[in-house]
């Protein structure tokens, strides 16, 4: 078991910088939306050089950590159903456990213990089209609810059509969970346990799964929901740490880095849940994940070059990761910049309801 792997990354001061403000950028997107932050941090590490195998790896061991500090603020504020993530646990192993021997079986499939460069191509494009394949799909989803909703005036809740459908579909055994006030099936309860770790363990990104499944066909609140995902994703990034570390695909170094941001970020997020409309989340979620998808997605011809499956000059390598780069960070830039825009102004509010009161007091 190997936890440090310079023989696979090289950090330098620029790169370690860069892997802070990664975590921190992560780390406000994480607890303002629930998921791990991995569907910013997985692909901003694959831009810095680093195989999609160890970023998805030390990303995982960086959640565990990340999730514990979110999820205990998300339950001082009311926000996690334990019950509802203990049951969810129950396939989400089985998922991540899956997903490590995938993603071992392609990065050695690929050449990748044998050197550097191409070897990891295949693995990386792998995780890159997974990662497009499924955030696409979620992004688009939950950003067409949002302005479905938003057109319709206020506050409005996520479209309950979904799990109202779901509702007519006799399916027992029915679990209550108190918290988010839902009953559920066992066996819907299952499968998104399953596809939630498979994600996890595919990607490091789980809660654009867990998250959208409880809003989506749970029913559960967004902010319920989130806090939830993240307490789930403190023991799915436990399990999924220890496996991909016994593969050898877990590098310390990166870890710590992320953690220097994101601790501090989790809290700006999960502060920004309680003074940000539900709606404004949803259209903040969606927006981040379709430019991390086109992000990634400008990525694959060097892969694809890599793999000998497209004819490409190797001096567009540089060009295709630096413009990659840059609309990732646009994405996690823009959405942190609207999410501490929100926590401001609420701030000032409440600073200035502070005067008023102590001023009328002391009149």
């Amino acid at each position: 078991m190997d936890l440090f792997l310079g023989r696979f990354v090289t950090i330098d001061a620029g790169s370690a910088l860069q892997v802070v403000v990664l975590g921190f950028i992560g780390g406000i997107l994480s607890g303002f939306i629930g998921s791990g932050g991995a569907f910013f941090m997985t692909p901003g590490m694959m831009n810095l050089g680093v195989p999609g195998v160890v970023a998805v790896g030390s990303n995982i061991a960086h959640k565990f950590g990340k999730a514990m500090m979110g999820s205990r603020r998300h339950k001082e504020l009311g926000n996690v159903d334990r019950r509802l993530a203990a049951f969810l646990i129950l396939t989400s192993f089985v998922g991540i456990r899956l997903a490590v021997w995938v993603n071992s079986l392609m990065f050695e499939g690929g050449g990748g213990e044998h050197g550097e460069g191409g070897s990891s191509a295949l693995s990386n494009l792998y995780i890159s089209l997974v990662f497009i394949g499924i955030l696409a799909f979620v992004g688009a989803s939950m950003l067409k609810d949002a302005l479905t909703t938003r057109g319709e005036g206020a506050d409005q809740a996520p479209s309950p059509r979904m799990a109202r459908l779901l509702a007519r579909v006799h399916a027992p055994p029915y679990v209550n969970f108190p918290v988010a006030d839902v009953r559920v099936s066992l066996w819907v309860l299952l499968i998104v346990g399953l596809a939630t770790g498979y994600m996890a363990g595919t990607i490091g990104v789980g809660g654009f799964i867990g998250v959208p499944a409880m809003i989506y066909v749970f029913g559960v609140p967004t902010s319920v929901a989130a806090g939830t995902e993240l307490y789930l994703a403190m023991y799915m990034g436990a399990f999924g740490a220890i496996n991909y570390a016994f593969q050898g695909f877990v590098d310390l170094r990166m870890t710590l880095l992320l953690y220097l941001g994101s601790l501090v970020g989790v809290y700006v997020g999960v502060y920004g849940t309680k003074v940000v409309r539900e709606v404004v989340i949803r259209l903040v979620t969606g927006t981040v994940i379709l430019l991390c998808v086109f992000s990634r997605a400008i990525a694959l011809p060097a892969y694809l070059r890599e793999l000998g499956l497209v004819n490409l000059d190797p001096g567009w390598d540089p060009v295709c990761n630096l413009a990659s780069k840059a609309f990732l960070f646009l994405a996690g830039i823009a959405g942190c910049a609207l999410i501490l825009v929100h926590v401001f102004r609420a701030y000032r509010q409440r600073r200035r309801i502070e005067a008023t009161l102590v001023g009328t007091a002391s009149g």
